[in-house]
């Protein structure tokens, strides 16, 4: 009789608990676009890459969509277009206070930080032939930096202004630019992505190439004109031809999405993601930095309450003025 009881309390509770979770996710949308960016980058393989797992394990249907890069995602996600967007923080930082290129006099102020990614250091790849090692070497050259939008693309404009280099710049997604190079129809293509590129991966096998970053003199320069980048290492032998370690700097990327997003939603995305960093290194090598302790490395994008629901039932801070 006893076990007739308890066999019928566990029936119920999970009567009930089913019908919280039905209720709890009927406000959920039936499909998500992520915003992701050029193939050949990270993004693209990490953003369609998420969209498998949250499908596979939340149930909607959802699918990556080749964009522009991060300063494209922002505006998208901000208007609404994309359920989930991934971006570096410079791009986000200049979306949020109105100073997009994209959309500039729009404060992009309904977008809310769900969990961090991983850093995107930024550097070069070149034919061996034309002995650029640094980016003083640029001069005069044809560089493609990327497509326009995208993080790349907006930065490496802006540091070699900074360095006084003048270079002849073209915009290109990631495979582009790779085959252009392998062409000869440019001398370099300057990128921005996890590590390791994928585009870059495909030239060391394909093609005489060989990685540059910066001199010693150009990355102290960099450090000090753009506070929203920090100082990074590119091991040696990420690619098949690169040796040695080489001094850059990088920014980190962060998944956004609407304020708007519901609650539950937020806080599953950011429980499957934060809490299987295996699985998401199944998608992108670049996933390992794909943990809860780097939330910190956001320090202006509030987050969505459903994240901030998460990370403090698991023990990690919030600041206040980060609860969105």
């Amino acid at each position: 009789m006893r076990l007739t009881k308890f066999t019928a309390l566990v029936a119920a509770s999970i009567v009930v608990a089913g019908s919280a979770v039905a209720q709890d996710r009927s406000d959920w949308p039936s499909s998500m676009t992520v915003g992701t960016a050029s193939q050949g980058g990270v993004y693209f393989v990490y953003g369609n890459g998420l969209a498998a797992y949250i499908a596979e394990e939340l149930g909607i249907n959802s699918s990556g969509e080749v964009t522009g890069g991060p300063v494209q995602n922002v505006t998208l996600v901000q208007m609404g277009e994309h359920g989930l967007g991934l971006v570096t923080m410079g791009p986000m930082y200049e979306a949020w206070i109105g100073e997009s290129e994209l959309a500039p006099g729009l404060e992009h102020r309904d977008v809310r930080a769900l969990f961090p990614m991983y850093e995107t250091p930024f550097q070069g790849v070149a034919l061996r032939s034309q002995n650029i090692t640094s980016l003083a070497d640029l001069n005069g050259k044809r560089v493609s930096v990327g497509p326009a939008g995208g993080t790349p693309g907006t930065y490496w404009p802006r540091f070699l202004e900074a360095l006084e280099v003048d270079a002849n710049v073209s915009y290109a997604g990631a495979s582009d630019a790779a085959s252009q190079l392998q062409d000869g129809l440019i001398d370099a293509f300057v990128f921005a992505a996890g590590l390791p590129i994928a585009a870059f991966s495909q030239l060391a096998a394909e093609a005489d190439v060989n990685t540059f970053t910066f001199s010693e003199e150009e990355h102290a320069q960099i450090l000090e004109a753009f506070p929203e980048v920090s100082s990074f290492t590119i091991p040696g032998g990420t690619y098949t031809m690169q040796d040695g370690d080489q001094p850059s700097v990088a920014m980190w990327n962060f998944a956004v999405v609407h304020q708007d997003m519901p609650e539950s939603l937020a806080y599953e995305i950011t429980k499957l993601v934060m809490e299987n960093n295996d699985r998401m290194m199944q998608i992108h090598s670049a996933a390992r930095a794909t943990l809860p302790e780097n939330h910190v490395n956001n320090g202006f994008l509030p987050y969505h309450p459903g994240a901030v629901r998460w990370f403090e039932e698991n023990g990690y801070e919030i600041p206040d003025d980060l609860k969105g």
